[in-house]
């Protein structure tokens, strides 16, 4: 995420999903949902602006208004009636900073204890906020509003601990969920809220946006992404630019690991992950998804692919474990050349880190 709560101008693409949310709206809890990276946590904020949006207009495709005492508390993250709980980790990334944080206030953001690495969860602690928070009287006219995102991010104590006063808020109190892993929620909860879908933005309308934060050949970091703007920026943001992606594939075929130890090992393997994916679909014939088909170079063993696939598979599962992260990105890279380096009339022979 940008860093800046979108609170009256939503990113272009969710201009229609939320006029279409807001004309819809049947019950007193929304899950905004969809794949990561398309700006739930904005569509959440921006919900829960409109619905506490003062403006004098009777057309609610106006709202928020941007303009009214309302909406300028909610950007300046300080509405006493909008209690926003997202994970320690997160909350730095998404411009909801623990240091703003009050505990008796509306945020939704506790103090992050300096003697603990930032939790990645929502706790149970956290969520037990919501109870005190609905059982104050609302400060403005319009009710009370809590976001939850990521919403998959609470545990099964965590969700129980929720649950109920989402089946019985008091008073005039709306939910918004938001995340992009709905299946992990619990189904007592996904069946109190009314489904709110985000798809993949139109690949121009994503590219324009892009543009405007600065990227150069912002089609190549959104494929990169999958599609994704908002994370095709974080990776712009921490450093991949559009002429290093495309090289990638012919770095990793050399054995070369320059940059790579620079980024967090999850980021990397998902990066391989991609790379693998589609020298995959290269070798059968099929275009590939990630990078233009000249940057994948000559066709390899499926068979070599294949393994080094089970293999990105075993270390991605214990990619967070904080073990040597450079040493295991360079043994990552030499399998990488190994797989992309077997010709396809190899036969498929094994590479030498396959027991």
């Amino acid at each position: 995420m940008s860093g800046q709560a979108a609170t009256t101008a939503p990113l272009p693409w969710l201009a229609a999903p939320l006029r279409l949310a807001l004309q819809t709206q049947r019950a007193h809890a929304l899950l905004v949902h969809g794949p990561q990276g398309v700006g739930q946590f904005e569509m959440a904020l921006t919900l829960a602006n409109a619905w506490l949006c003062e403006s004098v207009s009777s057309d609610i495709a106006t709202r928020p208004c941007g303009h009214c005492a309302s909406c300028l508390l909610v950007r300046a993250r300080s509405h006493p009636d909008l209690l926003v709980l997202v994970p320690e980790a997160l909350r730095e990334e998404l411009g909801w900073n623990a240091d703003e944080a009050s505990e008796e206030g509306g945020s939704g953001r506790g103090e992050a204890s300096g003697k603990r690495k930032p939790s990645k969860d929502i706790r149970v602690e956290e969520v037990r906020r919501i109870v005190t928070f609905a059982q104050t009287t609302a400060a403005r006219s319009l009710g009370k509003v809590v976001v939850v995102y990521p919403a998959e991010r609470m545990n099964g104590v965590s969700a129980n601990a929720l649950l109920k006063t989402l089946e019985e808020p008091p008073g005039n109190l709306r939910f918004v969920l938001a995340g992009s892993s709905v299946d992990a929620l619990l189904p007592t909860i996904r069946s109190r809220c009314q489904a709110v879908r985000l798809g993949i933005p139109e690949t121009s309308v994503a590219a324009a946006w892009l543009q405007a934060q600065g990227i150069t050949q912002p089609e190549v970091l959104l494929a990169a992404a999958g599609g994704q703007p908002e994370e095709a920026l974080r990776w712009f943001r921490e450093g991949l630019d559009a002429r290093a992606w495309l090289a990638l594939p012919e770095q990793l075929a050399r054995g070369d690991a320059a940059g790579l130890p620079a980024w967090p090992l999850p980021r990397v393997v998902d990066m391989l992950f991609k790379v693998c994916h589609d020298a995959m679909r290269s070798a059968v014939g099929a275009a590939p998804r990630y990078f233009p088909a000249a940057s994948m170079g000559q066709k390899v063993c499926s068979a070599a692919l294949t393994r080094w696939y089970r293999e990105l598979c075993r270390i991605a599962r214990h990619a967070e474990h904080p073990w040597q992260a450079a040493l295991t990105i360079e043994m990552l890279v030499m399998q990488a050349q190994t797989a992309l380096s077997v010709p396809k009339s190899a036969g498929g022979r094994s590479p030498p880190w396959i027991n």
